[in-house]
């Protein structure tokens, strides 16, 4: 397919606003008569409230109302009893923030507590099978494992982690003529107009949703918590605009959070390292109210051609908040199970670990026996490799050193579900030749602004800079969550579709249209390049067709899905991921100097947008590998360091030489742009790589995230 814009390693087009700061988030809006609202949260994990009182509050300077009646709402929570620590029980309303931060701090609560557990490995607390995921088995697991000449049985941690984007959790709330606008850091406008409709009991027509710019999200602003339902019941209530703005400490309790987990991983092989025998174990923390599930089993199940394998997923449900999806979700953890089992093995049969999965590749799908789409992880595996100086890698641990420090390499394979869902798009093109693209989908730092434009623009057969592109509003045409890895292949190709549709409309004008000197031309022969319409000499553009008819431009509404795709193909990401870390042994402090990643990743839509999300997805796994890890106080449920003085996030220092290559490819059974989900995949393979290279330097296999200096000691 011609192209212009599409592989040009454009800059974002929102690049100026963000940094001269016009561009303007949720919190940022100036609304008319804006009131703020702090949420006073609950001290105890399980209880009731059985008295509260407010009298202090109200009588403060600026304070107007204090609300504690939430009856009437349908949260995803009891709103009767407490389910967790930080659940709210009031909101403060005032003129200032100051003071409604102040007045909050004045509302005294009384509580009937009881016996609450929020440490998930207590043994009195029995684990349940989640609906959505079954045990699953193929061949004689028991048997090949018994059977086997090498075995693995690796037992392994992860700690809970909580989403740190910059951007905090906002919603200003706004009533007229009982219809709601909300400006709420949302990565789905149109799930939070639902969840919003559906808590407050009316109808989703009258709630419109603005999101056009968000500071990070990694998963947190996929669901709609308590404080977007809360600061539109508060505007309602008081009859006036209402800003809620949870603080960073509140995020931590107000929002999910990567649940910790436990897993067990065990692989049986022949001596000459054919995997015959996988049994995959895992359990993750889950709230009492409402079951969590995401896809820890699914690279297990599916990555390596293993005749024989089964998995088994259970929850722990105990008094905290329900857990979420963060960047990753689920796949990250099954993978970093798999992979450092997978690197023991290498190490036990005297195997190099590109060349152990080398051998192990599959022909097809194992678990829904189909063909792949593309699978170009041979050359991802042969890319990262060469690029990285693999060979110089020493295979006996702890033989490398750097004066004091011993130095070590580590590779781990990477992989995510190509996620395409049902979506739509409007596309217009204006009298003076420039195009809009509208959909509800959001952009919250990965460049969708961008990269849709550049799609949009070669459809069109505009430049790039005719043509823009309008996100972050639920009255746009239905695109789904800005999440999952799925917005590129399902906005981008509902765009592509819709421009595709919009361009064929003015043929089809030009060539009925007895003026227009492309009268009667056949329109397949039609080429239509910088807006104009050209064939055998003849040229039309699409300012004169919209003059000629009187018309201040001409849009259309199109659709694009998957459709029955995915039961003819299986269709994947695929990464391989290199690290290498130095370790000081005295002082048990592990440094990564370096990750280089090959990416199988389809088409690549934006080269520099695409190197950013690869690098953003490096920092978020040398976070899990090395720093992350939320801690909880078990006497009620209070998160300990919830804060970024507190809970460690990877800064400047910790981020040195970083680079990622993209396998010239693209997949065009998958969807008409060719593109595969950039947006997860960069983070699932880095945490095994790096605790794999820290085996590597050390000869200590540390199973349990994030890995701590004492560990090394």
């Amino acid at each position: 397919m011609a192209t212009t814009a599409v592989g040009l390693p454009l800059s974002r087009v929102d690049a100026r606003r963000k940094v001269t700061g016009t561009a303007t988030y949720s919190a940022e809006h100036r609304i008319e008569g804006l009131l703020y609202g702090v949420i006073v949260n609950g001290t105890v994990a399980r209880g009731t409230v059985s008295r509260i009182s407010v009298d202090a509050a109200l009588s403060h300077p600026g304070v107007l109302h204090v609300l504690t009646d939430f009856g009437k709402l349908q949260l995803a929570h009891p709103v009767d009893r407490l389910a967790f620590y930080g659940q709210p029980i009031a909101v403060v309303v005032a003129e200032t923030l100051e003071a409604a931060t102040h007045g909050a701090s004045l509302v005294e609560a009384t509580y009937e507590r009881q016996d609450a557990v929020t440490d998930f490995d207590d043994p009195d607390i029995p684990s349940q099978t989640p609906e959505d995921e079954p045990d699953y088995s193929r061949g004689d697991p028991a048997g090949a494992l018994a059977s086997a000449q090498v075995k693995v049985d690796l037992e392994l941690t992860s700690a809970r982690e909580n989403h740190n984007p910059i951007e905090l959790p906002s919603t200003i709330a706004r009533w007229q003529d009982g219809r709601l606008t909300l400006w709420d850091k949302t990565q789905w406008s149109q799930g939070a107009a639902r969840t919003v409709a559906g808590a407050l009991g009316i109808a989703v027509t009258d709630v419109r949703v603005h999101n056009e710019f968000l500071g990070g999200g990694f998963g947190s602003g996929i669901q709609t918590y308590d404080h977007v339902v809360l600061a539109a019941f508060a505007a309602r209530e008081v009859n006036r605009p209402v800003k809620v703005v949870l603080t960073r400490r509140q995020f931590y309790y107000g929002t999910g959070f990567r649940p910790a987990s436990r897993h067990r991983m065990t692989l049986g092989s022949t001596a000459a390292g054919r995997v015959s025998a996988l049994v995959y174990e895992v359990r993750i923390e889950n709230a009492r109210y409402r079951t969590y599930t995401d896809g820890l089993t699914d690279l297990p199940k599916f990555l390596y051609g293993v005749p024989n394998t089964s998995t088994a997923y259970r929850i722990t449900p105990i008094d905290v908040h329900s857990p979420a999806s963060m960047r990753g979700p689920g796949v990250v953890l099954g993978n970093f199970a798999l992979e450092t089992a997978m690197d023991q093995l290498a190490h036990e049969l005297s195997v190099d670990p590109v060349e152990l999965r080398l051998r192990n590749e599959p022909t097809q799908d194992e678990v829904s026996q189909l063909p792949f789409s593309t699978r170009k992880l041979r050359e991802c595996y042969e890319t990262g490799a060469r690029r990285f100086g693999w060979s110089r890698r020493r295979a006996k641990p702890g033989s490398r050193t750097d004066g004091d420090l011993l130095i070590g390499m580590g590779m781990a394979t990477a992989s995510y579900h190509n996620n395409r869902r049902d979506s739509s798009a409007r596309a217009r093109i204006h009298a003076n030749g420039t195009a809009e693209v509208f959909a509800a989908s959001a952009d919250m730092g990965p460049g969708t602004t961008t990269s849709v434009m550049q799609v949009a623009a070669d459809a069109l057969g505009l430049p790039a800079s005719a043509v823009t592109v309008r996100l972050g509003d639920s009255s746009y045409p239905t695109a789904p969550l800005h999440a999952a890895a799925c917005t590129m292949a399902s906005v981008g190709s509902a765009a592509h579709t819709t421009c595709h549709a919009l361009k064929a409309e003015f043929i089809r004008r030009a060539v009925a249209d007895p003026n227009s000197p492309l009268h009667g031309a056949n329109p397949a022969d039609v080429q239509v390049r910088d807006g104009r319409l050209e064939t055998s000499g003849a040229r039309d553009t699409y300012r004169d067709i919209l003059r000629r008819a009187g018309l201040p431009s001409l849009d259309i509404t199109g659709n694009w899905g998957p459709g029955d795709a995915d039961s003819r193909i299986s269709t994947y990401g695929y990464g391989a991921v290199f690290a290498e870390v130095s370790v000081d042994p005295l002082l048990g402090l592990v440094r990564v100097r370096r990750i280089f990643a090959a990416y199988d990743v389809g088409r690549v839509i934006s080269p520099k947008l695409a190197h950013s999300q690869a690098i953003g997805g490096m920092v978020g796994g040398i976070g899990m590998a090395l720093l992350e890890g939320t801690v909880t106080d078990h006497r009620d449920g209070r998160i300990v360091n919830a804060s970024l003085a507190d809970y460690l996030v990877p800064v400047n220092a910790d981020v040195l030489d970083l680079d990622a290559a993209f396998i010239n490819t693209e997949d065009p059974q998958a969807d008409p742009i060719g593109v595969k989900g950039l947006g997860e995949i960069t983070i699932v393979g880095v945490a095994p790589a790096i605790g794999n290279a820290v085996f590597n330097a050390t000869g200590k296999r540390l199973t349990d995230l994030p890995i701590r200096p004492e560990a090394l000691l």
